[in-house]
């Protein structure tokens, strides 16, 4: 019998198998936060559910209950005071493996079925999500909306697919039969079994809670697993919805909640370590630092370790059809959310002779003074430099600005922007710093935040000989080329696949290198430091289950 989730799902996920075949343009979630869309009244009544939760106890009910925990500041400067349960862990493994039972025993049809009503349900509840990350992250609402809310949820429902398209290769039952010459052949009826691996563990990042939580959270649900989401200390909300929403739907379909579970702790404890090397969790979905990163591949052995990274993500610029497109694309790159993404470009490299372009040949300084112009005029105006800027999520993003102002001269530097309606939010625009190819030990390493180099190099050749050795020694997510020259073209694809990360060519319109679209780009490749899976593809899913067979001769 087919579960009935499911099946009012079906075309859903018909259409997502498509999707990630043919890698096109697909979404079921739609990113435009209009009312036409989402309908009237639902981003004042969003707002309104966010609202509701501030200064009070967050509205679930865990086992293992000890105490409460929580201090989210918004970026804003906003106290959001909402405190959630602080849990005995042992108590909480024991509520989770009363729990896990029922769900293990469903099977696929059931743990997909659940997992896109939960994704349908809270892109319902998009808006009050989206407060959620703003307040949380510092990302401007509507960036907040978009990446917070529809995309993240187009990234769930990419991991829950890429589960069922491995999932449903395993048949349910076969009629084993080897023919015996003149003997009767030998018949053998034969069960295959998916069951999930064990606990998964999703680890939060304070600036994409929703974006970089969702594909494991869902990934791992598909495949039956239970999961415990432990959000940074400084962005629980986002996912404390989430978690909220998902066990509403698990309950209503017959299972124990206490399937999802969510461990929200104070900063500074000991929490995700002691999480990471409990022996039931089997699975572990990780986005932040490259030391915690590496401390939980070394140490939790136990377990399948995602992990996403630091990065050095690179821009070549070797020729351009458009310099005024070139300017205006990086700027926005450079500004989008103060550079808090780990998809945002840092390097620029630039060669010292200049580069040819239809208005002649440019130098060096032309080249970085338009890109420096170009940020200058997307930010000139401040009502419209808060809505691309957001704000400062962390000290830390604002004592590298400080760090960095020290490296090199200053093309650009780095301003505080006053906020029409949060007088104390931290805001602050790109800081550009020109150095040169030999200033390796100063760029080559990660500098998060609004933090870029303009650096002059010997030629493209040599441009591209450091982003190759940066990439393998470093990571990136991303690499961007601009080349008039299609030798040139070919050469940083061959650079792109031998280092293993993704190139973006000749950006100058309306898409820029630090977005990534579900259902068509991956994001990250598994083959460079920054990050050792793809989100979101088969690697990604298929190791989180296993096959059990039993047989008997027929």
């Amino acid at each position: 019998m087919s579960n009935p989730l499911f099946e009012k799902h079906r075309a859903t996920l018909d259409r997502a198998l498509a999707a990630i075949a043919d890698r096109g343009y697909w979404t079921p979630y739609p990113e435009s936060a209009s009312p036409k869309v989402y309908g009237e009244g639902a981003a004042e009544s969003g707002k309104a559910a966010f609202e509701a939760l501030l200064g009070k106890p967050f509205p679930i009910t865990l086992p293992g209950a000890v105490g409460t925990v929580g201090g989210e500041r918004s970026p804003y400067g906003v106290e959001l005071g909402v405190t959630y349960p602080k849990v005995d862990l042992d108590k909480l493994f024991a509520g989770i493996a009363h729990a896990q039972g029922h769900w293990r025993a469903a099977g696929p049809e059931a743990w997909v079925g659940v997992c896109i009503e939960a994704l349908e349900r809270i892109n319902k509840a998009s808006f009050e999500i989206a407060n959620a990350v703003m307040h949380t992250t510092g990302q401007a609402f509507m960036m907040a909306f978009q990446a917070g809310g529809p995309h993240a949820q187009d990234r769930g429902l990419e991991a829950v697919t890429y589960a069922w398209d491995q999932m449903r290769r395993v048949p349910a039952k076969s009629l084993w039969e080897k023919p015996q010459g003149k003997g009767d052949p030998l018949r053998m009826e034969k069960r295959f079994r998916v069951v999930p691996r064990g606990i998964g563990l999703v680890i939060g990042c304070c600036t994409f809670p929703t974006w970089n939580g969702y594909p494991g959270l869902f990934a791992s649900l598909a495949t039956g697993n239970a999961v415990i989401v432990k959000p940074h200390p400084a962005a629980i909300l986002p996912l404390a919805i989430t978690v909220r929403i998902v066990r509403e739907v698990l309950a209503e379909a017959g299972f124990d909640p206490n399937v999802v579970t969510l461990v929200a702790h104070a900063a500074g404890d000991d929490v995700a370590q002691k999480l990471a090397l409990r022996p039931e969790v089997r699975i572990i979905d990780f986005t932040g630092s490259t030391a915690n990163g590496n401390w939980l591949e070394e140490h939790a052995r136990q377990a399948q370790v995602y992990t996403e990274k630091a990065g050095v993500n690179q821009v070549i610029v070797d020729s351009t059809p458009d310099l005024a497109g070139l300017a205006r694309n990086l700027a926005f790159s450079l500004s989008l959310y103060t550079g808090q993404m780990c998809t945002a470009p840092q390097n620029i490299y630039v060669p010292r002779g200049g580069i040819d372009t239809p208005e002649g040949h440019k130098s060096f300084d032309d080249v970085a003074n338009a890109i420096a112009d170009g940020v200058r005029k997307l930010l000139g105006d401040p009502a419209r430099a808060v809505e691309v800027l957001g704000a400062v999520q962390n000290r830390g993003v604002l004592d590298r600005l400080d760090q960095a102002r020290g490296l090199g001269p200053i093309l650009l530097d780095t301003q505080a922007v006053p906020h029409p309606a949060f007088p104390d939010a931290n805001v602050r625009t790109p800081l550009i710093v020109k150095l040169d190819a030999r200033d390796g030990d100063k760029y080559l390493s990660e500098w998060f935040g609004p933090i870029a180099f303009l650096i002059a190099t010997d030629s493209t050749d040599q441009s591209l000989s450091i982003a190759r050795d940066a990439v393998k020694r470093h990571g990136a997510l991303t690499l961007a080329l601009y080349s008039k020259d299609p030798k040139v073209v070919d050469h940083a694809i061959e650079v792109a696949e031998d280092a293993g990360v993704a190139l973006s060519i000749n950006l100058t319109s309306g898409v820029f290198v630090n977005q990534s679209a579900a259902f068509s780009d991956f994001h990250g490749t598994g083959a460079n430091p920054a990050a050792n899976a793809a989100l979101t593809d088969a690697a990604f899913v298929a190791n989180r289950f296993r096959v059990v067979q039993h047989r008997m001769h027929v």
